[in-house]
């Protein structure tokens, strides 16, 4: 197992950062760890990464705590804001402009857990290996 933390700022590059931070610590786990990161799940990860920071940015002010994990089955994302409010994910709507993030991040995870933290939420995604 590998697991890393990061604090990420919440200015306009932490998207970005966030997405860089996943791709480096996957491969160090697939290094270091030996453990199955293919480039479908690094691709996945990453974006579910990406979604689910920008959430955290656009909603929620101040930092925005990522943790990352891999294990023997899966690529657990954890990602931690300061807004309480837990996001539901709205119906399909394919004319829809935007406000997709929790679609996509539902439909390529194999589980999606959302939790009242003591100071905000915690949002945590699961991508098979």
């Amino acid at each position: 197992m590998a697991q890393a933390g990061f604090v990420l700022g919440g200015g306009d590059g932490c998207i970005a950062e966030a997405r860089r931070l996943a791709a480096v610590f996957l491969e160090q786990a697939r290094g270091d760890h030996e453990l199955p990161v293919s480039a479908h799940v690094m691709d996945l990860t990453q974006l579910v990464v990406s979604e689910l920071v920008t959430n955290a940015r656009k909603y929620a002010p101040g930092p925005v705590v990522m943790e990352l994990c891999v294990a023997s089955d899966a690529v657990h994302i954890g990602v931690l804001d300061s807004d309480p409010t837990i996001p539901e994910a709205r119906p399909a709507d394919a004319g829809r402009i935007g406000q997709h993030g929790l679609e996509i991040v539902k439909a390529v995870a194999l589980d999606l857990r959302i939790r009242h933290e003591a100071a905000g939420k915690r949002i945590t995604a699961h991508i098979g290996l």
